[in-house]
């Protein structure tokens, strides 16, 4: 494991609740904290490779992938494409993730296979010069508890979880609350919820804010104040390949990411402090 000590944190992005924002946030959080001068890893660890279509990598080019990577016949870092981002690499994703499960069956191991991966990118990123060593790994977790999120959590430091500001978003969340008990209790003792991002925010509504209001009453303090709110830009951006700090830097949801990406940040400066 990596541990709050190591210049590499791994942050798992994660909800057992599809449509919540979790690849859109993996995106643009990785975009941000490129932007402010960090080197990023996002591994997409969900067969519909959508984080790698919105980092610009089309199907066509994912020759080594997060799949070859959690089998162990190539590292992370051989697997990592660059972006249009400078400092920010994808992993990316495709439809071989659907059999991972089937492949290890047999394999007693099987939740630690990311976990052994991203220890061999700590090697190898501390073996590089500072300015090019990796700071933050972000994983794209897919909408399930499945042997894929399995090892997202088995192997980071911290998770991170997006919550609609809709009707049933705060069904699961208990559930996902529970799930990160049970991975701490069984495969992650360290495993802790680095912050809680409300996305799909819409101010205008009572619904938005009722939601808002019930999630900071849940998690406390783990939710941010940064919050993203609907926008249409951020919607469009993955259709054209980019980030929607590359699509329209000035639009809402682009200000809000950076403003999110400044918080963890500081967040994770007073947890290794502490």
């Amino acid at each position: 494991m990596t541990g709050l000590g190591s210049k590499l944190r791994v942050l798992a992005i994660a909800n057992q609740k599809g449509g919540v924002g979790k690849t859109t946030t993996a995106i643009n959080l990785g975009t941000a904290l490129a932007a402010i001068g960090e080197r990023v890893i996002v591994i997409d660890l969900d067969p519909q490779g959508n984080a790698s279509t919105g980092l610009g990598v089309p199907p066509e080019m994912r020759t080594r992938t997060s799949y070859d990577a959690v089998r162990g016949t190539v590292s992370l870092l051989e697997a990592a494409a660059p972006t249009a981002i400078p400092g920010l690499f994808v992993v990316p994703a495709n439809s071989d993730l659907v059999g991972l499960e089937a492949d290890l069956s047999g394999d007693p191991s099987r939740a630690y296979k990311l976990r052994d991966a991203v220890a061999a990118l700590v090697a190898q990123s501390q073996s590089r010069p500072a300015d090019q060593a990796f700071k933050y790994v972000l994983i794209d977790c897919p909408p399930s508890l499945n042997i894929l999120t399995l090892n997202a959590l088995a192997a980071a430091d911290a998770v991170l979880v997006p919550v609609q500001c809709e009707f049933f978003a705060l069904e699961g969340i208990s559930q996902l609350k529970d799930t990160i008990d049970q991975i701490r209790a069984s495969l992650n003792p360290g495993l802790e919820i680095q912050g809680v991002v409300l996305t799909m925010h819409d101010g205008r509504t009572t619904l938005s804010r009722e939601v808002a209001d019930e999630v900071r009453a849940f998690f406390g303090p783990k939710v941010y104040q940064s919050v993203i709110p609907r926008n249409t830009r951020v919607a469009e951006a993955p259709s054209h390949g980019k980030p929607i700090l590359l699509y329209d830097y000035d639009c809402a949801g682009s200000q809000a990411y950076i403003r999110l990406a400044t918080e963890i940040i500081e967040r994770e400066r007073q947890t290794k402090a502490a």
